[in-house]
Formats: C-alpha cells, sequence, structure tokens
C-alpha cells in the first residue's frame, strides 16, 4: 500500500514539475523573443539541449544517478527523431497561421492513439476516447482563431504530427523495454538531439526570421534571459522524459494541453492579452475533458489491479509461466514484436 502511495506521489511530483517548468520556461522566453527581440526558437532550444545534457554529466559525477549503457544505434535513432520533431514542429509554426498551427498540435493526441492501438495493441476504453474528444475540443475553442491552409505548410504540419508521435512513444517504449529510467535515456539522447538542433537551428531560424543569429547583437539582460532560459529547459527536458515514463504519451499530450489553457490565462492575467468569452469557455471545457481522462485513468487503473489480485490460482500460475517464457513484464512475443517497430517544444514541444 505504502508502494502504491510513493508511485502515486511520484506521478504528481513529475506532472507538476512539468506544468511548473514549462509555464515558467514561457514566460521567459515570451520575454526574450517578444520584448528583446531574440526570435531564434530551434537555436536556443539546441542550447537547451546542450546544457541539460551537460548538467546531468556533472550531476553524473557526482553520483546523483547511476548512467546506463543503452545500444548506439536505438539512442541515435531516438535522439535525432526527437530533435528533428522539434525542428518540423517550429517550422509549421513558421509556415502556417496560428490556428492551423494549434490544428497541427491538436491531432497529435489521436494519432498517437492511433499508433499506439495498431503498432502496440494498446486498447483505449470508450470513456478514455470521450474525454480526449472533450478536451481536444476545449482547447480548439480556446486556441484555434483562424485555419489558413498552404500545401508546404500542410506537409510540414504532418511531419511535425508523424514524428512527435513516434518520439514520444519511443520514449515511453525504450524506458519500459530497456528498464532505463528518465535520466538515464535523457543522459544518453541529449547530445543527439543538440546536435541535429545545433546544425540545422540557425537554418531553420534564418528561414522562418530572414535574421542570422550569429550576427545579432547580444547585450547583457538578453544573456541573461538566454542563460537564464536554459537553465529552466533543464527541468523541462527532465520532466518531459519523466512524465512519458511514468505515464503514457497520451498522458503527456493531455498535460500540454493543460499548459496551453495555463498560458492562456496567465497571458491574460499578468500580460493582458485579448481574452474572450469563447477563450474562457474553451478553457473550461479543456479543464473539464482532463477531468474526465484523469478519473476514467485512475478508475481503470485500479479496477485492473483488482482484477489482478482476485485471480484464481490457475491464472496466476498461468501468468506465472508466461512471465517465465517472455520476461520479466510477462510481455507476448507479438506485443514485443510491435515494440521493436517502434525501437517527446515548439520549444521543447510544449
Amino acid at each position: 500500500m505504502a508502494e502504491k502511495a510513493g508511485i502515486q506521489l511520484g506521478v504528481i511530483g513529475a506532472l507538476a514539475l512539468s506544468v511548473t517548468s514549462s509555464v515558467a520556461i514561457v514566460i521567459c522566453n515570451k520575454a526574450l523573443i517578444s520584448s528583446l527581440g531574440f526570435p531564434f526558437a530551434t537555436t536556443l532550444t539546441s542550447w537547451h539541449l546542450m546544457v541539460t545534457f551537460c548538467s546531468l554529466h556533472v550531476a553524473q559525477r557526482l553520483n546523483a544517478f547511476e548512467p546506463k549503457s543503452i545500444d548506439l544505434k536505438t539512442v541515435m535513432l531516438f535522439g535525432i527523431l526527437n530533435g528533428v520533431s522539434i525542428g518540423f514542429l517550429n517550422l509549421s509554426l513558421g509556415f502556417n497561421s496560428i490556428g492551423f498551427y494549434q490544428m497541427t498540435k491538436l491531432a497529435i493526441i489521436p494519432f498517437t492513439v492511433l499508433l499506439e492501438t495498431v503498432f502496440l495493441k494498446k486498447q483505449f476504453s470508450q470513456k478514455i476516447k470521450l474525454s480526449l474528444l472533450v478536451l481536444l475540443l476545449g482547447v480548439g475553442i480556446a486556441s484555434i482563431t483562424d485555419l489558413k491552409l498552404n500545401l508546404l505548410g500542410s506537409i510540414l504540419s504532418i511531419l511535425a504530427i508523424a514524428t512527435t508521435c513516434v518520439s514520444q512513444i519511443m520514449t515511453n517504449t525504450i524506458q519500459k523495454r530497456l528498464n532505463v529510467s528518465s535520466t538515464q535515456l535523457l543522459y544518453q539522447s541529449a547530445p543527439f538531439q543538440a546536435a541535429v538542433l545545433f546544425v540545422s537551428g540557425p537554418v531553420v531560424d534564418q528561414c522562418l526570421t530572414k535574421q542570422n543569429v550569429f550576427s545579432f547583437k547580444y547585450s547583457p539582460i538578453v544573456l541573461a534571459f538566454i542563460i537564464l532560459s536554459c537553465l529552466i529547459s533543464v527541468s523541462v527536458n527532465f520532466s518531459t522524459f519523466l512524465v512519458i515514463g511514468k505515464t503514457s504519451p497520451v498522458t503527456y499530450q493531455v498535460l500540454g494541453h493543460l499548459k496551453t489553457c495555463l498560458v492562456l490565462a496567465f497571458g491574460y492575467t499578468l500580460l493582458h492579452d485579448p481574452f474572450t468569452e469563447r477563450n474562457i469557455l474553451g478553457i473550461l471545457i479543456a479543464i473539464f475533458g482532463m477531468g474526465m481522462y484523469s478519473y476514467y485513468c485512475t478508475h481503470e487503473k485500479q479496477k485492473k489491479q483488482n482484477g489482478d489480485n482476485i485471480l484464481p490460482s490457475s491464472q496466476i500460475k498461468n501468468k506465472d509461466e508466461t512471465t517465465a517464457l517472455f520476461g520479466p513484464k510477462g510481455v507476448s512475443h507479438h506485443e514485443k514484436e510491435g515494440t521493436e517497430v517502434k525501437s517527446n517544444g515548439v520549444l521543447n514541444k510544449d
């Protein structure tokens, strides 16, 4: 019982850390990009990842965690895919209207559900699907303003959705399949993510802003905000891996839409951004949908645990035999094959 309570506290802590750090970095980056005129989002993200890796390396040297070797091919593919997905999200924002970009982010949840259902054979109840629909409806009402379409922007959005879904599913799958912690996975993959964005970031930002990041005049206050943003990003990146590892890619996307609603509310309260009754209605619907999702997830998890606890002895024996055949988690050969096929803003995907 105490162990279950500890796990629940760990999940709540991960969710709270993710929300707090994400809102904090949005505030910092809004000041950096909007007020101080530093528009190089993709390059800034590469610096975030480099600082994250350096911070984790220092922590590892201080024995804060034990590094774990991961297959180089797997971690390279994972790191590159994460970096590419961030680049596509930035390009999608740059070449589409705000409304269409918000539609792109909303589409990540149903596509993630589809991929997990098809390739990982994961089942989602009708109640879970209904709660996700309510959540998406609320976020759409609150954030979508226009839907101007163009061919290049649409292609970039499709690529952003595909790479983001796969990278977040891989984050969850790799942690569970290889039994590595979020810290260990982030430590191994951050250099590859940073390298992809460090090389492509200036090019992407040049396309989006028509400015060169290397010719920008860096004042002391701009440097101070860049350093602050990089420090906050350590918490953002860590909590992203932590949340996906402890919950699921779908839950992480649900949390991301909660952050969207909080940022909208923050912008109205403190920054006096334009706010309408439609925004308020959308936020309330989204929060209701998120509450439904949390309730049904918790209820179904408890129901499953109670069912496992009252299994007849014959079924328990069969379950033990399955564990002996297929590994410590009792994963079937078919599920393993699905996992092997799979072998997580615009800054930090938030």
